[in-house]
C-alpha cells in the first residue's frame, strides 16, 4: 500500500463538459427523462455535446481479456476467439462513428470448451449458452434508443448466444461479425491433436519435451477461433449461412487486413438495414434457418449445432428443426469441404476460408439446386444475388490464388464441386442411430469414423463388450492405464443435462482417434461432443441414463451392436447379449454428478421442461408455465 501524498490529492468537483445539449421544446415535453438524462451521460462520457442527438446503435461482443496498445496481455482471456475481437468492436464503432451515428459497447465474455475439458468447468458449458443470451437480449433492451445491434462473437458457445440473442431482436435491424480464427503453426500440431498430448504421453507416444513444444506452438496466433472446424467455425458458418453476416465474413484470419474489412461493410450495411427498415423478421426465416441446415451439412458441421440451430430458430419464434428434418436435409446434401476434423487431407479453417469460403460452399449447393435463393441477407441483397455477384468478383479470384501461391493448395481440392467430393471419398456428415440402446435417438458423425474400419460397402458394423462407466474421469483413466482395448464399446453414462449439464468429451474421443488402437474402440453416451471429435462416438442418447434411459441399464460385458451406414444414412445402436434387456431395472449407481451446480441443475430442470436435448436445450417460457400450472 502506497503512502505517496499524491493519491489523497482528491478532486471533489469538476466543470463538466463545456457547451451545452441540442435539446429542442418537443424534446422536453415528450421525451421519457431516461432519453434526456442518456444524453448527459453521453455528454459526461466524452462524447461532443452537440453531437449526441442521432442514430444510436449497439455493438455487443464476447470479449474477454485485456490486450495492451502492443497487443501483449495485461489479462489473459479464456481463449483466444475473444481475444482480439475488442479490435473489431473498435472498427465498427469508428465507422460508425464516421457516418455520423452513434455507436455504444458492450460485452459478455465466454468460457473455452478446450479449457474446461475434463473438468467441472464442463458442468457449466452449454448452460452458460442459455444465460448469456438472456444476458445480451436484456442489454439490447436495456438501451431503448438503439437502432441496430452488431453481435462481434465467436467460439463454442459465445457466437451461439449472441445468434440465439440477435434472434429475438425481430423488431431491430442486427448483424453479427464473426471472431474469425487462429493460424495454424508453421511447424507443429493443430488445437484439436494438441489436446491429446496426456493420452499420448501415457501410452508413450511423445515425449514430454515433444509434448511441451508441441502445447507451447498449437495456437499460433493469440486471436480467433481454433484451426479446426469445430463447434466456434461451424457457428461462424452458419451465421454466414442465415444471411446474418456480409458476404465471405466466416473464418477470416483474426487480426489481418482482409478480417479488419468484415467489421467495417457490416457497419455499413447496418446502416443501410435501418435506413431501409429491414430487421430480423425479414432476414431470419424458415427458409434461412433450412439454408443454414444445408450448409452445415455440405461443411460436415459440428454436431453441436444440432443443438443451437433449433435453439436460434426458437429464439425468432421459427419452427425447431426436427431429427427428421436433419435426417432429410442430410440424406440430401453431399459434403463438399475437406477440413480438419473429418479430413482426408484435414486443411485448416483458414484454407477453407481463402477456398471462398461459405459463398464457395453455397454456390455449389445454388447449382444443385437445394438453396432458398431469395433468403435476404444484412447487405441488403438476396442469396441468390450475393451469390451471382461472389461467382464473377475479384475478391474470389485473389483469394482463392493466396491460397494457391502461399500453401501451393488447389482451392477445388478444399471446397469441392459434387463429383470431386465423390472421388475423394467425402461421405455425408451426421446421422442418427436408434434402437434400444436410443430409442429417442443419437447422433453420430459419421463422416470421420476411421475408414479402415469401414466396410468396402461403406457399412460400419461393431460388436463387442461393454465397459461403463458413470464419470468421465474415470473412463479418461481407464484409457491412459491401458484397460480400455481394441474391439471395446466404452458406455458413459449420467454425462446428459441432468447429470453434468450435457458435457462435451472430447478429451475422450480425442484419445481416441491419436491412440493406435482407438479407431477400434467404440463409445456411446448421453453427453455431447465437441465439434473437433472423430471416430465412432454415439452421443446425444435419449433418454439420458437419469431420465430412466436406456443407456442406464447396461452393465460391463453386455455385448453391443452398432452399424452406421454412411452411404444411405441408417444407423442403430443395440444391446443384444439380453433378451430381457427391455425389462432389466436401471443401474442401482446412477447419480448427478456430486459437484453439479445448482444453477446447471435448474438449467436442466428447465430445458427438460422445455422439450430436452433435441428441441435445442431452450427455455421455452410457455411450456414451463404450463407445468407450473
Amino acid at each position: 500500500m502506497t503512502n505517496s501524498d499524491d493519491i489523497y490529492d482528491v478532486a471533489t468537483k469538476a466543470a463538466g463538459p463545456a457547451g451545452e445539449l441540442p435539446l429542442t421544446e418537443e424534446m422536453l415535453r415528450d421525451r421519457p427523462s431516461g432519453d434526456l438524462f442518456g444524453l448527459s451521460m453521453n455528454a459526461g462520457m466524452g462524447w461532443e455535446p452537440s453531437k449526441v442527438v442521432g442514430r444510436e446503435f449497439l455493438v455487443l461482443s464476447t470479449l474477454g481479456g485485456m490486450r495492451g496498445e502492443d497487443g501483449k496481455p495485461i489479462a489473459l482471456g479464456y481463449h483466444t476467439g475473444h481475444w482480439e475481437v475488442g479490435l473489431q468492436v473498435r472498427e465498427c464503432a469508428e465507422e460508425l462513428a464516421r457516418r455520423g451515428a452513434i455507436p455504444f459497447a458492450g460485452f459478455v465474455s465466454d468460457p473455452c470448451d478446450g479449457r474446461s475439458q475434463g473438468t467441472t468447468g464442463m458442468f457449466d458449458s452449454l448452460p452458460y449458452r442459455n444465460d448469456a443470451a438472456v444476458v445480451l437480449r436484456r442489454l439490447i433492451r436495456s438501451l431503448p434508443t438503439r437502432r441496430g445491434v452488431i453481435g462481434v462473437a465467436t467460439c463454442d458457445k459465445g457466437l451461439p448466444a449472441m445468434l440465439m440473442a440477435l434472434a429475438g431482436m425481430r423488431d431491430l435491424p442486427c448483424a453479427i461479425v464473426p471472431g474469425g480464427v487462429t493460424l495454424p503453426p508453421e511447424r507443429g500440431e493443430d488445437a484439436g491433436k494438441v489436446q491429446t498430448i496426456g493420452a499420448r504421453f501415457s501410452h508413450g507416444l511423445i515425449t514430454l519435451k515433444e509434448a511441451a513444444e508441441a502445447g507451447c506452438r498449437a495456437c499460433a496466433t493469440p486471436g480467433g477461433g481454433c484451426q479446426f472446424f469445430g463447434t466456434a467455425a461451424t457457428a461462424q458458418a452458419v451465421s454466414e449461412a442465415l444471411g446474418l453476416t456480409v458476404p465471405h465474413a466466416a473464418l477470416a484470419p483474426s487480426g489481418q487486413k482482409i478480417w479488419f474489412d468484415i467489421a467495417t461493410r457490416t457497419a455499413n450495411a447496418m446502416l443501410a438495414l435501418d435506413a431501409n427498415g429491414v430487421t430480423g423478421r425479414d432476414i431470419l426465416t424458415d427458409k434461412s434457418i433450412e439454408n443454414a441446415m444445408l450448409v452445415h451439412a455440405a461443411c460436415g458441421g459440428s454436431t453441436n449445432l444440432l443443438l443451437h440451430i433449433p435453439a436460434i430458430a426458437h429464439a425468432a419464434g421459427l419452427k425447431r428443426p426436427s431429427v427428421d428434418d436433419w435426417i432429410r436435409v442430410n440424406r440430401s446434401v453431399p459434403r463438399l469441404v475437406d477440413v480438419l476434423p473429418n479430413g482426408p487431407t484435414d486443411h485448416p479453417t483458414v484454407r477453407m476460408y481463402l477456398a471462398g469460403g461459405v459463398p464457395e460452399v453455397m454456390l455449389h449447393l445454388r447449382n444443385l439446386g437445394l438453396l432458398h435463393l431469395d433468403c435476404l441477407t444484412v447487405n441488403g441483397k438476396t442469396v441468390g444475388e450475393n451469390l451471382a455477384e461472389w461467382e464473377t468478383s475479384e475478391r474470389r479470384e485473389r483469394v482463392r490464388q493466396v491460397l494457391r501461391d502461399k500453401d501451393g493448395v488447389d482451392p477445388d481440392d478444399v471446397i469441392s464441386d459434387p463429383e470431386h467430393a465423390r472421388k475423394k471419398g467425402l461421405t455425408s456428415t451426421v446421422c442418427f442411430p436408434v434402437g434400444n440402446l436410443a430409442p429417442e435417438g443419437s447422433v453420430i458423425k459419421a463422416t470421420s469414423i476411421h475408414p479402415s474400419v469401414v466396410g468396402e460397402d461403406g457399412v460400419y458394423r461393431k460388436t463387442g463388450p461393454a465397459k461403463v462407466f458413470t464419470s468421465e474421469r474415470a473412463a479418461i483413466a481407464a484409457i491412459k492405464g491401458g484397460k480400455i482395448v481394441a474391439g471395446d464399446v466404452i458406455v458413459l453414462t449420467c454425462r446428459g443435462p441432468l447429470g453434468t449439464g450435457m458435457e462435451e468429451t472430447y478429451q475422450l474421443t480425442s484419445a481416441l482417434k491419436f491412440l493406435p488402437f482407438g479407431k477400434e474402440v467404440a463409445l456411446i453416451t448421453d453427453a455431447r461432443f465437441s465439434g473437433v471429435s472423430t471416430g465412432a462416438c454415439i452421443g446425444h442418447i435419449g433418454p439420458e441414463a437419469l431420465a430412466g434411459g436406456p443407456i442406464g441399464k447396461v452393465r460391463d460385458g453386455d455385448t453391443i451392436e452398432i452399424i452406421v451406414d454412411r452411404v444411405n444414412l441408417t444407423a442403430s445402436v443395440n444391446l443384444t447379449s439380453d433378451p430381457d434387456f427391455a425389462t432389466r431395472p436401471l443401474r442401482d449407481d446412477l447419480a448427478p454428478d456430486p459437484q453439479l451446480p445448482d444453477d446447471t441443475r435448474l438449467w436442466a430442470a428447465l430445458v427438460t421442461a422445455s422439450g430436452g436435448l433435441w428441441g435445442g436445450c431452450v427455455y421455452d417460457t410457455e411450456s414451463i408455465l404450463a407445468k407450473l400450472r
